[in-house]
């Protein structure tokens, strides 16, 4: 029993900003100092946190330390763990307060939050199934197997209202209800989990499974109890190392205490797992490509119907759920509908996880209740936008997904609301732009994405947004013009109207959303031939002011095309005819601040 717990961030962000090299460091520390039955390492999963790793948490103080450093652990050891005092310079700055430091839950990031699928990130060590059966884990199971029917879950998960996290939102009740009835004398089904997580930025199911595994094995078997299935695939993106690995590590501990097999809880009831690795595709998305993708074949979607409820994996009744869609089910097991429903809105129930990314503060994964405004996630969990800037727009669903404009931050979020904007909830990717994005290049950035990633299967998908590309390419470089607009817009509702899946028929979505929230700036990059952020190359140009120009020459010296003309203490010029745009003079320039882009 140890008098002192040291909880490090095992999660991807944190390894890649050293955390293994601290625990390893820890470790060292601790036994130097003779305190190896006195203090124990848990390497845990994500805290949210990412933008001040490595982090860590002491118990029982409570301390949180961020942005820690190898050569910080003597000191940490040696005050902290073992004279009792506190290293206050390496404290999270908000958890300090006169007098004392207050609990991480009570600082800005968290106090809003809600944590159901994320509530045992970064507070257990995820390859110990024992410390995951310490906080109710596979309880939920036991409760099920030995007391409960297939329709009693169903029913129970149907009164929660819990609709699937992975974009579509369809309810997840309704799905696992298709799947037992429609073909009920089936000699096979079976439950498949969505770990690919595609979408730029996103990095969601990613912690879940870094940081809590068994959820998702106890969730999955919970399934296969409802709808008669006794085996499991799971398809994660194999560029996941960790996960993988912890996830392979989970599995063969359920298996050791008989959580997974033959007969689990006495009740007879069967059910194993295994694990495919996908190959980054991001139409494998799409359930049924998914599907065929673990069936050994090259990913591609195929018409609905028939439903993989009714005709899925290997032509089987199947159902098909996200890492965060499954890791809610123990709990409405547990805690019951009614608790469930208590929390979100009318039509959204529970909450929903959220990857911060772009130009924010506290970058990082966080879960909030639906309905929260994102006025809250963006200026109070996510502490602003950088460097004073002004709040533009927010991608919400990646390249599936639409911008959030200014005057849309205070909508409620969840799934009706998004879509009613031009938006969609999709798996949780939140990419905050400030006054210095321009909003078609944005656009052209998801579309190049969705270019790269079609599948081939059909021409709306395969062509339309090759030449919808094309169009935005043209616009940045100045060369678009007012016709080019109607006709953009024309081939967006077309190949949303025309798609084989739902690729297909969301790739328009970013480029319509920022054209309806944005349309001055597509008019001047296309008329004015401007680019007002400074962000489309051919559309900028970098002016030396002659009132700030002292003719140091640093500028000329560093312009790598001999673009800028002067003698020293002379004004000088660029040539715009030979200026590439790379910017390296105003970095040069950056004591005068003589030149400028516009």
């Amino acid at each position: 029993m140890f008098r002192s717990h040291v909880l490090v961030c095992g999660g991807t962000g944190c390894i890649a900003t050293g955390s293994e090299n601290i625990i390893n460091a820890l470790n060292e520390e601790i036994k130097k100092a003779g305190l190896e039955n006195e203090v124990g390492v848990v390497r845990t999963g994500c805290f949210g946190l990412c933008s001040l790793g490595p982090v860590m948490m002491v118990h029982p103080e409570g301390c949180f330390y961020s942005a820690v450093d190898v050569k910080d652990i003597p000191e940490i050891v040696s005050e902290h763990l073992l004279k009792g005092r506190i290293v206050e310079r390496l404290l999270y700055r908000e958890t300090v307060e006169d007098g004392g430091i207050k609990s991480l839950n009570n600082t800005a990031f968290y106090k809003k939050q809600f944590r159901i699928a994320l509530r045992n990130c970064g507070v257990i060590n995820p390859e110990s199934i024992d410390e995951y059966i310490g906080v109710d884990g596979y309880q939920a199971l036991g409760n099920v197997l030995t007391s409960m029917s297939p329709e009693q879950v169903i029913q129970i998960v149907l009164d929660s209202g819990l609709r699937g996290r992975g974009g579509g939102g369809f309810p997840t009740g309704r799905k696992w209800d298709l799947a037992r009835k429609l073909v009920p004398d089936a000699d096979q089904k079976f439950v498949c989990c969505n770990a690919d997580e595609g979408d730029p930025g996103a990095f969601m199911d990613r912690s879940i499974l870094e940081g809590d595994p068994h959820a998702l094995i106890e969730a999955m078997a919970i399934a296969g109890y409802a709808i008669g299935a006794t085996m499991g695939y799971i398809y994660i993106r194999a560029e996941y190392p960790i996960a993988v690995k912890r996830l392979e590590i989970a599995i063969q501990q359920a298996k050791d205490y008989g959580l997974l097999g033959e007969d689990i809880f006495g009740s007879g009831f069967n059910f194993d797992l295994e694990i495919r690795l996908g190959a980054g595709a991001f139409v494998c998305g799409e359930e049924t490509a998914l599907m065929i993708s673990i069936e050994g074949n090259r990913g591609e979607p195929r018409p609905r119907p028939p439903f993989p409820a009714e005709k899925g994996l290997f032509g089987k009744p199947t159902i098909l759920n996200n890492v965060e869609t499954y890791a809610n089910i123990p709990q409405i097991i547990l805690k019951g509908a009614e608790w469930f429903t208590s929390i979100g809105t009318e039509k959204s129930k529970g909450t929903k996880v959220f990857a911060l990314g772009g130009k924010i503060n506290n970058t990082g994964l966080v879960e909030i209740p639906m309905g929260m405004s994102l006025r809250e996630v963006v200026y109070e969990i996510g502490g602003g936008i950088p460097d004073g800037k002004k709040f533009k727009a927010a991608q919400t669903g990646g390249p599936s997904g639409g911008c959030i404009s200014v005057e849309n931050l205070d909508i409620p979020i969840d799934y009706d609301n998004l879509i009613s904007i031009g938006s969609m909830m999709g798996s949780g990717g939140l990419i905050v732009m400030d006054e210095d994005n321009c909003m078609v290049d944005i656009a052209k950035f998801f579309l190049e994405f969705t270019v790269d990633e079609s599948c081939g299967k059909c021409t709306p998908c395969r062509i339309g947004t090759k030449r919808l590309f094309e169009m935005l390419e043209d616009i940045t470089a100045g060369n678009g013009t007012m016709e080019d607009l109607d006709e953009m817009v024309e081939l967006c509702e077309y190949i949303k109207n025309n798609s084989l899946c739902g690729l297909g028929q969301t790739a328009p979505n970013p480029v319509l959303s920022t054209y309806h929230y944005f349309k001055d700036e597509y008019i001047q990059h296309v008329r004015d031939k401007k680019c007002a952020a400074g962000i489309c190359t051919e559309l900028t140009q970098y002016i030396i002011s002659a009132d700030k120009c002292v003719g140091c020459t640093l500028c000329k010296k560093v312009c790598p095309v001999d673009a800028i003309v002067g003698e020293v203490k002379q004004k000088h010029v660029i040539d715009q005819s030979k200026c590439v745009k790379c910017g390296v003079c105003v970095d040069a320039c950056k004591k005068f601040g003589a030149i400028t882009k516009g």
